[in-house]
């Protein structure tokens, strides 16, 4: 019962988390809400998947996949593109699945050629503590809007919403910390369920929509056959590397949390790079939306103290499972959305502290501090720059320049890798 718990409370986690993408992208490519709802349906069966299978034969970790920031932003600038490079909102998504496609291979052939191993070797704990760092006050921001009750077609802030959203973040700092073992291991389903329940009481329940049919299996190609162009091909082969940065911060973190740091699993980066390309190409035929290893898993381990991998593979086929029963799918897609905001805000509280432990383990603070600092401030600094300035620019390079956590966390692997080469010259030329 414990574990079949455990299982429902990764599966809410994992949902809370991943709803909001596929409803953004849906919105900007004017989706109908029958193809709305296949596009949920599609990329919550594909996060299940690529969950599953990561934790049964890929890193073997209890990190559940989300929908990639990184594909996120591409697939807003494609829709900027309609009308410029696609004739339609439908090739741009077809352009995108076969961009997706690509990426898959390119995993396959980077763990083929033994290339993830190398660059794992580049995530020192410095550049794990800015990457971490980067991520939470990139998405601190959403986290702060959402749990205010702004969104995009409500810009004022709800003062209900956000003390409601207060009254949950106190409730599960209460309960992760609470003497009482069960408390503390379901601290994330109690406080979405109380949540859910005050939302209700003070009437900030979405209405939940009517279902048209009980079972429902995902459509291969639901926007068309995938489309493959030059264009295409080179922003999913840098994204591929940049979606590798991502994928290894997170492993690298939950290996921490987990304490498995002795005991290192070489072909662990192989392994996740092979399911990565599988899950991938899963995402391109469903038209679901590329994912990847998602950071927040390592807070949400810390907080319950789940760390077993038989509930999260529980949860994982849960998702599946529920995502081929719409009715129940529209239950969870109605938990109001500053709940899941509140909650993953405690999770990234724990996560401040994950990523300050990072540096226990530096040996040259000098080096810490440069590369901490310039890359920090890059980081940070383009987290403020308008999206309009980089219009005129090449997508690849828009998704990159509006991304201050790729930016910031390359910058950290160049600089430190550089500052390292110097330091190694500079000793054998006094010798």
């Amino acid at each position: 019962m414990r574990i079949l718990l455990s299982g429902l409370q990764w599966m809410i986690f994992m949902i809370a988390g991943a709803i909001a993408a596929p409803i953004a992208i849906a919105d900007l490519y004017n989706l109908t809400p029958v193809e709305t709802a296949e596009l949920i349906h599609s990329t919550l069966i594909a996060l299940g998947i690529a969950g599953f299978l990561q934790g049964l034969i890929g890193h073997k970790l209890p990190i559940h996949e989300g929908p990639a920031g990184l594909w996120w932003s591409i697939f807003t600038i494609y829709a900027s593109l309609v009308g410029v490079l696609f004739t339609s909102h439908l090739a741009a998504l077809q352009a995108l699945g076969g961009g997706m496609m690509m990426s898959g291979g390119l995993f396959i052939l980077l763990s083929l050629f033994k290339l993830m191993d190398r660059i794992a070797r580049l995530f020192t704990p410095t550049v794990t503590f800015i990457y971490l760092l980067l991520l939470i006050l990139q998405l601190s921001g959403s986290f702060m809007k959402g749990m205010m009750g702004i969104t995009s077609s409500r810009t004022m802030l709800d003062g209900k919403v956000l003390l409601l959203s207060v009254i949950v973040v106190c409730i599960t700092f209460w309960l992760g910390n609470s003497r009482m073992l069960v408390l503390q291991r379901f601290s994330v389903i109690i406080s979405i369920f109380f949540g859910w329940l005050l939302f209700a009481i003070c009437g900030n329940m979405p209405a939940i929509p009517q279902a048209d049919t009980i079972f429902k299996l995902p459509e291969i190609f639901p926007f068309g056959r995938p489309h493959f162009d030059i264009g295409t091909i080179a922003t999913a082969c840098l994204l591929t590397l940049l979606l590798i940065t991502n994928a290894i911060a997170s492993i690298r973190l939950m290996e921490t949390v987990m304490k498995q740091k002795g005991a290192v699993d070489h072909q662990r980066y192989l392994r996740a790079g092979y399911t990565s390309g599988i899950s991938h190409f899963i995402c391109g035929c469903l038209g679901a939306i590329g994912s990847v290893p998602i950071s927040g898993a390592a807070g949400f381990v810390e907080q319950t103290g789940m760390r077993e991998r038989k509930p999260f593979l529980i949860g994982c086929s849960l998702v599946i499972g529920i995502s081929l029963l719409p009715p129940m799918m529209n239950i969870i897609a109605a938990i109001p959305a500053p709940i899941g905001y509140a909650v993953t805000f405690v999770i990234f509280v724990k996560m401040v502290g994950l990523s300050l432990k990072e540096l226990q383990s530096v040996i040259h603070q000098e080096r810490t501090l440069i590369v901490s600092g310039v890359s920090l401030l890059v980081g940070v600094g383009l987290m403020f720059m308008p999206a309009s300035a980089t219009i005129h620019l090449s997508p690849i390079v828009v998704a990159i320049l509006n991304n201050g956590l790729i930016c910031g966390s390359l910058l950290a692997i160049i600089l430190e890798q550089g500052l390292i080469w110097k330091g190694k010259h500079g000793t054998k030329h006094r010798h």
